[in-house]
Parts: structure tokens; C-alpha cells; sequence
């Protein structure tokens, strides 16, 4: 990508990245949830299990998470190739040290940042239906292997092109037919909508929860014992950062809204955005047409996002009415 490009999509690359803050923000929120609704013997295992899962995830979605979501290389439609990009390999620089493109046209880095913490909370909500009855390290080992073997290939599946997107090659397309998009795409005539992980995180995270519960069991002195919450306020914080979290959750799984700029005294059609993700962004299309007694030049600096793309110590910019 170019500096002009990341100029231009510089909004987007900023809101997504508040977005995967968000996100990110509900797992200890949820430590604190499912923490403080465990007796207190329990809560640091309880809050530990989710803050493992950040570790460990976090460490294995750079590794063959990403690949093996939104890799190229379909593997009969479950899963990508978790060797394509393994390490991110060439998935945030080309060879030049530019930022490679991602989805809505800010740099790729920033989609991974965001996807990643969709798997971390996935694997942290199952958490809860094991509350005080595993280990910490057997929790930390389940966790990698479920993430591997479950949630990459669904997130693949549905959100990546697999069997259960709208995509050429998927069950939706072979029972309902297909159609060529405006972007000359072969996409599902009915393609299945997972608005905000509907799948992949809610129902993934329920039924792994419900096996567990089935297969674990109960706690030693259930229904003789009582099981109180040891700390209300700890739920109710919990609660609020989940609330809080979700409207990064939300607001930016289905697109980021794509804004083109245009110059002064001209019109030119808005850029649509690859499909990667189900849905077309939102375009705002723009024209400027100021005054020329108010075309004054404004001095500010550039932001570079990398040493290794070129830098502008300056530029000009129209202002909307004269000082």
C-alpha cells in the first residue's frame, strides 16, 4: 500500500483498531464476570482461564490461526492450508516493506488484529461451563486444541469462503444456485448472513460449553452445597465491560463504512471493497466544491506508518471558510 492509500483509508484503519480494542476488552470482562460469580477459592483458576486463553491463542492464531481461517488455499471447503501464511508469512509486508492491503483497504495487519480477538473470546466464554472443576493446565491445553480444531476451520467455513458462506463453493450455492455480483464475483443466490458471529462464536462457544458440562460433570456437592457468588460488584463490572466491548463486537464485524475522498470541484464514483466478509460496505460518496477565496493552505505534519514508507513533512488541505 502507498502512503496516499493510507491516508485515504486512515478513518477505517482507526476505527477498526478501536474495534479490536473493544473486543479484546471483553475477555477480562469477562474474567471478571465468570470470576466474580465463582466462590473465592475458585476465582483466581476462574479469571486465569480466560486471561490463558489470551495467551495462548494469541500466540497460535499467528501461527496457523490466520492461515488456516482466511488462507487461499481451500481445503474441501473446512479449512484453509495452515502452512500458507504460517507466522503471518506475507501477510502484512510485500517485498518492497509496504503494507499489504487488507479487506476494506487498510492495511491486512489490522484485520488480523481484529480477528484474533473473536477467537480469544470464543475460547474464554466455554470457560464458564467448567467453572471449578479443571486445572488450569488442562484448561490451557484444551484451549489450543479446540481453537485449532474447531474454531479455525468453522471461522473458515463461514466467514472465510468455506462450505457455509455464500461463496461459488458453497452448500448455499449448490442448493439455491448462483449469481455474478457487481464486482463480477460468483457468490450464493440465498447466501447465509453471520451478522456478529451468530455462529462461530455464540452456538461454536454454546455446544463446546454444553459437551463439556455433559462430560465433566458436576461439582462435587452439587445440590447439598451452596455455590454463591463470592463478589457481586466483580459481576456487575464484568458485565458492563462485556456491554461495553460489544459495540466494537457490532459495529465493525459486518464492515467498516468506506469514505471516498475527492478533490475540490470534483465527482468521481465511491470504490467499492473486495468481498471477503459477507455484506458491501457502506460508500459515502463526496463532493467538495469551496470557494477559491477559501482555498487557504494548512500546514501539518503526516503521519508515517512505517520507516520503511516514504514520508511527506507537509501538505495542503482545503479550508472550509476563510479565517
Amino acid at each position: 500500500m502507498s502512503t496516499d492509500d493510507l491516508l485515504a483509508n486512515s478513518g477505517n484503519a482507526a476505527w477498526m483498531l478501536m474495534a479490536a480494542s473493544l473486543v479484546l476488552l471483553m475477555t477480562p470482562g469477562l474474567a471478571f464476570f465468570y470470576g466474580g460469580m465463582s466462590r473465592s477459592k475458585s476465582v483466581l483458576n476462574m479469571m486465569m482461564m480466560s486471561f490463558g486463553a489470551m495467551a495462548v491463542i494469541g500466540v497460535i492464531y499467528v501461527l496457523w490461526g490466520w492461515s488456516m481461517s482466511y488462507g487461499t488455499e481451500n481445503i474441501g471447503g473446512i479449512f484453509a492450508n495452515p502452512f500458507e501464511f504460517f507466522g503471518l508469512k506475507n501477510s502484512i509486508t510485500d517485498a518492497d516493506g509496504n503494507f499489504i492491503a487488507g479487506a476494506w483497504g487498510y492495511p491486512n495487519v489490522i484485520d488480523i488484529a481484529f480477528q484474533v480477538t473473536f477467537a480469544i473470546i470464543t475460547t474464554a466464554l466455554i470457560s464458564g461451563a467448567l467453572a471449578e472443576r479443571v486445572k488450569f493446565g488442562t484448561w490451557l491445553l484444551f484451549s489450543g486444541i479446540w481453537v485449532t480444531v474447531v474454531y479455525f476451520p468453522l471461522a473458515h467455513m463461514v466467514w472465510g469462503g468455506g462450505l457455509l458462506s455464500g461463496s461459488e463453493d458453497g452448500i448455499a450455492a449448490k442448493l439455491f444456485g448462483t449469481t455474478v455480483n457487481d464486482d463480477g464475483v460468483t457468490v450464493a443466490n440465498v447466501a447465509p448472513i453471520d451478522f456478529a458471529g451468530g455462529t462461530v462464536v455464540h452456538i461454536n462457544a454454546g455446544m463446546a460449553g454444553l459437551v463439556l458440562a455433559l462430560i465433566v460433570g458436576k461439582r462435587l456437592g452439587f445440590g447439598k452445597t451452596a455455590f454463591r457468588p463470592h463478589n457481586l460488584p466483580f459481576v456487575m463490572l464484568g458485565a458492563a465491560l462485556l456491554w461495553f466491548g460489544w459495540f466494537g463486537f457490532n459495529a465493525a464485524r459486518h464492515s467498516p463504512p468506506t469514505v471516498t475522498p475527492v478533490s475540490p470541484g470534483s465527482t468521481r464514483p465511491p470504490r467499492r471493497a473486495p468481498q471477503s466478509w459477507p455484506g458491501s460496505p457502506p460508500s459515502v460518496f463526496v463532493t467538495v466544491t469551496p470557494p477559491a477565496s477559501a482555498q487557504l493552505p494548512v500546514r501539518s505534519p503526516v503521519w508515517s506508518p512505517s520507516p520503511l514508507l516514504p514520508v511527506r513533512s507537509t501538505r495542503s488541505v482545503p479550508s472550509s471558510s476563510a479565517p
